[in-house]
């Protein structure tokens, strides 16, 4: 159901972070590791459904496992596909986008899913700051330009219903 998306991003020990995505009908969460810059990934694909890109894609290391997002906009809806590929040390990179096991799907209006990811964001920067994501997260530091981006684009090109988007001004 569009509008009852629910999205989290918590660090859960050294090197971890579980995921959680939900929209009313089903959902979706798995944990993933720290060799990727995870949390930039999630949010750069988010900054690139503002651009002319009909999709994005990402993927999540999930040691030895992928968990590959596609994201495909057609208008202002975007389709949210999750893929799990059991070896990442082959899938990763493949042309192969729908090779995997489809372990969740929802279309949302993209003004949703980008606010949903930006306030997940956004909770994990207020409860750890970029020092305490740094030593947890370790290989990474945390995505402060990636997350001022996609404030910025959500502000200015989604009518966000949220009081917040429509009043603060940082980042505009």
């Amino acid at each position: 159901m569009a509008g009852d998306l629910q999205f989290s991003w918590e660090l859960s020990g050294s090197g971890w972070v579980t995921y959680r995505i939900a929209d009313g009908a089903s959902e979706h969460a798995t944990h993933i590791g720290y060799c990727t810059d995870a949390l930039a990934d999630l949010l750069y694909a988010m900054t690139g459904l503002y651009g002319d890109s009909s999709g994005e894609r990402f993927s999540f290391d999930r040691e030895p496992m992928e968990t590959r997002w596609l994201l495909r906009r057609q208008e202002a809806d975007v389709t949210i596909d999750v893929f799990e590929f059991p070896d990442g040390g082959t899938s990763w990179g493949s042309p192969d986008e729908t090779g995997g096991t489809l372990l969740w799907s929802s279309t949302q209006p993209r003004s949703v899913l980008c606010h949903a990811v930006k306030e997940a964001a956004e909770a994990v920067l207020r409860e750890h700051g970029e020092d305490g994501y740094q030593e947890k997260w370790m290989l990474h530091p945390f995505p402060v330009a990636a997350l001022q981006d996609l404030r910025r684009l959500h502000r200015r090109d989604d009518d966000c219903r949220h009081e917040q988007c429509r009043t603060d001004p940082e980042d505009r």
